[in-house]
């Protein structure tokens, strides 16, 4: 999987290219190696950075998104990327999380790189790849902000629910490159909102769009989903943030659900360089 990609990736210490040896990833310069783990994937971030989801966190998502709640939205983005970008183009996954959208486009045949921050996302991507048979899609621990890949590297960059880095999305993507930035749209879980709180507001637009990519179309992915299950509905709500900055009394309306209905809205910006 990952000697499938070292044209793109880079040392994230010295710069210099890459190449796999016994197991590990080397720079080409000889002084670097990052030892590939278990499931597939590789750390290569540098000093101090967070460690991203935890290993509950990514089990929860890994869930409830193999359920297909979100299938919809995914076809919304698949569609978008054949649309552009023919099979065979190499695509970033920034901020991949358990890789569940990557996957699905690496096995549509694109190549396919991940980043995320938390290792217990990259090594579920990684993981999951190699029970599919996917050779064309690597994951690797890294920040969205900082990607050890080269300059004008990737003929896309996907960004689902995760921060917007439009400088270092501009300087990864070739001339013509795309952008596919998926978040939240106005209704975007209201039912679910509405389950938590006496008043709900509309979600508020995303104040992080790129400016230096050029604006090409907005897509919509809006359909309704019932999650069955105390766990699905617990899992759903810790994919939210939400989850961080609600009370333990208003937690405790969910905690006595069985079912519950909600909105699904996103909204799907697509850019060119």
């Amino acid at each position: 999987m990952l000697n499938n990609l070292t044209d793109i990736l880079v040392c994230p210490v010295c710069k210099n290219g890459v190449r796999i040896e016994e197991k590990a990833l080397c720079c080409l310069g000889g002084k670097h190696k990052f030892d590939v783990a278990k499931e597939g994937y590789v750390n290569l971030a540098t000093g101090h950075m967070p460690g991203g989801d935890s290993k509950e966190a990514i089990a929860a998502r890994t869930s409830f998104l193999g359920k297909g709640y979100y299938a919809p939205a995914a076809e919304v983005l698949e569609r978008a990327v054949r649309d552009y970008l023919p099979n065979g183009s190499a695509l970033i996954d920034a901020g991949c999380g358990q890789g569940w959208y990557s996957n699905r486009m690496a096995g549509q045949g694109y190549r396919m790189l991940g980043f995320d921050l938390s290792k217990f996302g990259c090594a579920r991507a990684a993981k999951d790849a190699s029970l599919q048979g996917l050779d064309n899609a690597a994951y690797a621990v890294a920040s969205v902000y900082t990607m050890p890949v080269s300059d004008a590297c990737a003929d896309g960059v996907l960004n689902i629910f995760a921060p917007c880095a439009g400088q270092e999305y501009a300087r990864v993507l070739r001339d013509g490159g795309y952008l596919f930035l998926l978040g939240a749209g106005k209704q975007h879980l209201m039912g679910l909102k509405r389950a938590l709180y006496e008043t709900t507001y509309e979600n508020a637009e995303r104040a992080d769009l790129p400016t230096a990519m050029t604006p090409v179309e907005t897509r919509r992915a809006t359909f309704e989903i019932t999650v069955e299950g105390q766990d699905d509905i617990a899992a759903l709500f810790s994919m939210t943030p939400y989850y961080w900055r609600t009370s333990e009394a208003d937690k405790a309306k969910l905690q006595a659900l069985d079912t519950l209905t909600t909105e699904v809205d996103m909204l799907l910006y697509i850019y060119r360089k």
